[in-house]
């Protein structure tokens, strides 16, 4: 068993029990993912969601992608595949790690996937319009995305250049990453996050990708300006 005795890690509030990143978009008629994390199926148990259309990717570590088998029950119990959206990069990692669910005479069981590769290009999910918005962590291109026009969602970047920012401006709230106060090679900092925040004049902002090193949920929400506060698990954002 791997124990922690840190102050994140034990509290008793329920908002520092924090799984790997990851959202779940709903419409009235469409219903996605960004990233199916190694707690994919946790996640999606504890919350008794029943419909998925389809899944987004930021990008390839292993803690955005690890849960992709786990799509499974959804093929099963809907009796259809699921489409994937991910850039060409992403694209190559998943059909080696996830080898099998792209065979051409594949076993029975496997996941149900139909792949679409996308690049800057805006799409459309069902009724939700999508713009990709590209970001980097260190030397990895990342995509965020820009969702129905007024909700943007950006993890594991530590540079947004000029160009990609306008993208952004004019959303009602930006889900950023913020991993900690001490300065990270491929993450923005909680300061830089804040930085970001307010260049972009967003009203509001939630902080995302939070390492047990940025501290108490409690704590760092009194430290941080109006309009900006941190994410948790089981947020629940509802765009009117």
């Amino acid at each position: 068993m791997i124990g922690c005795n840190c102050e994140v890690c034990t509290s008793a509030n329920t908002k520092d029990n924090r799984l790997r990143s990851s959202i779940l978009v709903e419409s009235a008629t469409t219903s996605f993912v960004i990233d199916t994390t190694p707690d994919f199926r946790y996640q999606m148990l504890r919350i008794n969601n029943t419909k998925l259309d389809a899944v987004l990717f930021t990008h390839p570590h292993k803690d955005h992608i690890g849960g992709l088998d786990d799509i499974r029950p959804y093929n099963y119990f809907q009796g259809k595949s699921i489409h994937l959206y991910a850039n060409s990069l992403t694209e190559g990692y998943l059909r080696r790690e996830f080898y099998y669910a792209f065979e051409e005479k594949k076993y029975a069981g496997t996941p149900n996937v139909i792949l679409h590769t996308i690049d800057e290009t805006p799409f459309t999910i069902g009724d939700i319009e999508i713009v990709p918005i590209l970001v980097w962590h260190l030397k990895m291109p990342v995509y965020g995305y820009r969702i129905g026009g007024r909700f943007t969602y950006i993890t594991d970047a530590n540079r947004i250049d000029d160009a990609e920012k306008e993208k952004i401006k004019g959303s009602e709230v930006l889900v950023l990453n913020a991993l900690r106060k001490e300065k990270h090679i491929s993450h923005f900092t909680m300061d830089e996050a804040i930085a970001i925040a307010q260049e972009l004049a967003i009203e509001q902002t939630y902080f995302t990708h939070i390492s047990h090193q940025l501290g108490l949920h409690n704590a760092i929400n009194n430290e941080l300006p109006d309009g900006i506060c941190l994410a948790y698990d089981g947020l629940t954002i509802k765009m009117k």
